[in-house]
């Protein structure tokens, strides 16, 4: 089973890694998905993220006074090469790593699916992500309390429901949408909302 998780963390890694070798430096310099981080600054992110280690997790929050944003910013800043192409090649050099930092190893499977359209949304990239890595990092997050990241307490407000997967979740109003969707919506994804249908969308808004 763990096997089958590191194969496809490795499969979606692989497949960034491809995409981020054809951008050209006004690209790395765009606006990500995630709030003040530039594409560049996510893959520095994603690397830092990758060779987390738990001992190394728990220490550096140590350091960063148990404030997670204060964590993430660290480690970016620790990642960020002075180039794109820097940063690229120490994403390569970790990308076959199976460091995790205490969580969930489906964990992994969210950061790469999540990460990777944070990415590729603003870019106008297109992938086909490994159906299963997408169903699972839904699965994650809606089990997930939000004080980790993830949407469990929107399961309590809302049904998501899944329209390529056997998935449905939550009591509410439905939303529906391809797990994708779904999954970027609930992971605080704005731009997601739009891909998504049901009563329960317009709940979804004022929560995600």
């Amino acid at each position: 089973m763990k096997d089958d998780v590191w194969s496809m963390v490795h499969a979606e890694r692989a497949a960034l890694i491809v995409d981020l070798s054809q951008l050209d430096d006004e690209q790395w310099a765009k606006p990500s998905l995630c709030e003040g981080w530039t594409v560049h600054d996510v893959v520095a992110h994603l690397v830092d993220s990758t060779r987390t280690t738990r001992l190394g997790f728990v220490s550096g929050l140590v350091r960063a006074q148990f404030n997670f944003d204060r964590l993430n910013a660290r480690g970016v800043r620790r990642e960020r090469g002075a180039t794109p192409q820097e940063t690229l090649e120490r994403l390569r050099r970790v990308a076959s790593r199976r460091s995790t930092p205490p969580a969930p190893l489906d964990s992994r499977l969210v950061e790469e699916v999540v990460h990777g359209e944070d990415i590729r949304r603003p870019l106008g990239l297109n992938h086909s992500y490994l159906h299963e890595a997408v169903v699972r990092s839904l699965r994650l997050q809606t089990r997930t309390p939000a004080s980790f990241g993830g949407a469990k307490d929107l399961t309590a407000r809302v049904r998501l429901t899944a329209t390529d997967a056997d998935l449905s979740v939550g009591d509410g109003p439905q939303v529906s949408g391809t797990a994708l969707s779904l999954l970027l919506a609930v992971s605080g994804r704005r731009v997601a909302l739009g891909d998504l249908a049901g009563p329960g969308v317009a709940t979804l808004g004022t929560l995600a």
